[in-house]
């Protein structure tokens, strides 16, 4: 590897981060950790490296120059193994002399061994910053082979409170009995719920177009690219039908009957692997079901996109399944263990429950409205025989604009607005 070409890198990026100013998210970084954040593309991970170095810059502890920062998305360095990493260390000596630079490596996921390079830059007493777009960086394995001084981290877009942050509304702890305040959470909410959280889109008109190039970048890139997938019809259709089937329980195998009926050949286990690296690359991920065997757990589950202007890019009048969405990402953030399911949606029999937490004794239903009285009486109908059967804590239908409060058979039902849930 040219090492002209990896000075340059490293001098532009310092460039670069001195110049940027950034909207501060409320993530704090431990100056004796490392850390790996890991997430879909363009949801704030590189910003967080940046708020990383700015916030130590601003508080005295380096000079920008005390810093190397990679991004191995830079197409000088495409083709870079892991073996040829530790020159960027070289190189960043002889520019900056003998000292140990904080390291920050961007989108790293893709070189074999990438792991095992950072551990040793921790095992020689580095400070490390990593980033990939990859969920098997949350992996066991990648954990143990890291070692314990590192931090994993997801990142997932804008919150929706960081939403209305970035847009100078501030509610505070008393902010639904102040008018104004009330007022602009809830006006600000439609452009949230439609167009989800990537803050990139905030300032622009053109959403769709962002997020549509966005998708294609993911698609082509973290998938078609690296799995050197032919057929690219497939996958595509594959990620429209996961989209059409948002809310509902779906099997491998049903995915597979509905690609094949479209007319193209396809086999189970290659509609499997595609729905792993949907999820791989953070477009989508899964749940199952808690009334479901362990076998079964695997196959049938619901999915959801991880953000809601990804997953409206397919939909005409899809409220309902936005607002679904919206909820699943939220109990996700909060309640996601790749490595032992805490989040469940239950079906068996005549009770269909939208989301079980085992361990909150939580059971959420997500219900766009309940003006219709066979809907009404459903969603509530489902949350009273679930608490028949299991211990419930607190039962909540999370809509999109109602609010009460239901007493039925002893259980109490907490009706509230996703957009004052997702303060709470």
């Amino acid at each position: 590897m040219d090492k002209n070409i990896m000075k340059t890198i490293i001098g532009e990026k310092h460039h670069e981060i001195a110049q940027v100013e950034l909207v501060k998210r409320p993530v704090i970084y431990e100056d004796s950790m490392s850390y790996v954040n890991v997430g879909i593309r363009r949801a704030g991970k590189s910003w967080l490296l940046y708020q990383d170095v700015k916030q130590r810059i601003a508080d005295g502890k380096i000079s920008i120059e005390d810093c190397l920062y990679v991004n191995f998305e830079d197409e000088r360095i495409a083709g870079i193994t892991s073996q040829e990493l530790g020159q960027f260390i070289d190189c960043y000596q002889e520019m900056f002399g003998l000292k140990k630079p904080l390291v920050y490596l961007d989108e790293i996921q893709n070189i074999d061994g990438w792991e095992k390079f950072v551990r040793r830059l921790a095992e020689a007493k580095y400070r490390i910053m990593v980033t990939g777009s990859n969920a098997k960086m949350l992996s066991k394995e990648i954990a143990s082979t890291l070692g314990g001084s590192f931090v994993i981290r997801e990142v997932f877009p804008f919150s929706w409170k960081e939403y209305l942050s970035y847009h100078g509304i501030f509610p505070g702890s008393n902010w639904q009995f102040e008018p104004e305040t009330r007022l602009a959470v809830r006006t600000r909410f439609e452009d949230y719920f439609y167009n989800g959280g990537f803050a990139e889109t905030f300032p622009i008109v053109g959403k769709r177009e962002w997020l549509t190039s966005l998708l294609q970048k993911i698609l082509m890139g973290d998938i078609i690219s690296r799995y050197k997938i032919r057929n690219d019809r497939q996958l595509r259709l594959l990620v429209r039908k996961v989209a059409d089937n948002v809310m509902q329980p779906t099997a491998v195998s049903r995915f597979e009957h509905i690609i094949k009926s479209s007319g193209e050949k396809i086999s189970l286990p290659t509609v499997k692997d595609y729905l792993e690296y949907l999820e791989e690359c953070y477009l989508v991920y899964s749940i199952p079901n808690f009334a479901s065997a362990d076998s079964e757990q695997e196959t049938l589950r619901k999915r959801y996109f991880m953000d809601n202007g990804l997953l409206n890019l397919y939909l005409y009048k899809g409220e309902t399944k936005l607002l679904e969405n919206l909820v699943a990402l939220q109990l996700r953030k909060k309640y996601w263990d790749p490595e032992e399911p805490k989040l469940f949606f239950y079906k068996h029999r005549s009770v269909d429950l939208d989301f079980y937490v085992p361990q909150e004794n939580l059971a959420v239903q997500a219900s766009y409205d309940l003006t219709a009285q066979a809907t009404r009486d459903r969603e509530i109908n489902a949350l009273v025989d679930f608490s028949k059967v299991f211990k419930l804590d607190r039962a909540l239908i999370i809509t999109y604009d109602e609010e009460e409060t239901i007493e039925k058979d002893g259980l109490t039902i907490e009706v509230i607005p996703v957009w004052k849930w997702l303060l709470m």
